[in-house]
């Protein structure tokens, strides 16, 4: 996961969202981006 730059991060989020990607994976690319201290996705709308 540290192989992804911040913006491919978030891109790669959104996509999932988009694409209605598994909840799992959806999950963990926001757990990553909470750690990395990203929001202005707006990832804390995925509960």
């Amino acid at each position: 996961m540290e192989l992804l730059s911040d913006e491919l991060l978030e891109d790669t989020y959104l996509a999932a969202i988009q694409y209605n990607l598994e909840d799992d994976f959806i999950r963990m690319l926001l757990l990553e981006m909470k750690r990395r201290q990203l929001t202005k996705t707006g990832a804390s709308n995925f509960n």
